[in-house]
């Protein structure tokens, strides 16, 4: 069960009202590459600000934990108007605790979104609350990143043409 998700979506951009409704969820810490933005990239992916915006009008409260730098994680999360905890080392509980901390949420109420098993879903589950995996925007073509998501595949049966998609 540590790597396996609550709820596997195509896109972050699925998350909406019924969703949150099924699960509870007030609270979302999002993960941020690949997840809003493409790895490394200044800049959200298409249809990233509406939907945060229709997140907002829900009332949900929200928060990127990354692993990656402050200097990658701030300018990014600050453009789109979310609190941010960089460096927040998943799938250990240090950064998702102070996301937590950050939605004033119980953590019974909160989700962790990510596209990656090992850490995001796995870090989520080991600290209690929901995750949401979803696929990346785009497959990443570097090799370490090729590699990752066929031992992701070994660990979850993973298809990228297969994934549930709501």
């Amino acid at each position: 069960m540590l790597f396996k998700p609550t709820v596997w979506l195509e896109s972050v951009l699925r998350i909406d009202k019924d969703l949150l409704h099924k699960y509870a969820i007030e609270g979302l810490l999002l993960d941020l590459d690949n997840t809003l933005s493409m790895h490394d990239s200044p800049a959200a992916e298409r249809g990233v600000f509406e939907w945060l915006s229709e997140m907002r009008g829900l009332g949900v409260r929200m928060a990127v934990v990354s692993n990656n730098t402050e200097k990658r994680v701030k300018p990014l999360a600050e453009e789109l108007g979310v609190a941010f905890v960089a460096f927040g080392c998943k799938p250990l509980p240090f950064g998702l605790r102070k996301g937590v901390r950050l939605l004033q949420l119980p953590k019974s109420r909160v989700a962790l979104v990510g596209d990656q098993i090992f850490t995001d879903v796995a870090g989520g589950n080991l600290y209690g609350i929901k995750t949401i995996l979803v696929e990346p925007f785009y497959l990443e073509s570097k090799p370490s990143f090729r590699l990752k998501r066929k031992i992701e595949s070994v660990v979850f049966k993973r298809d990228f043409s297969k994934s549930e998609k709501k």
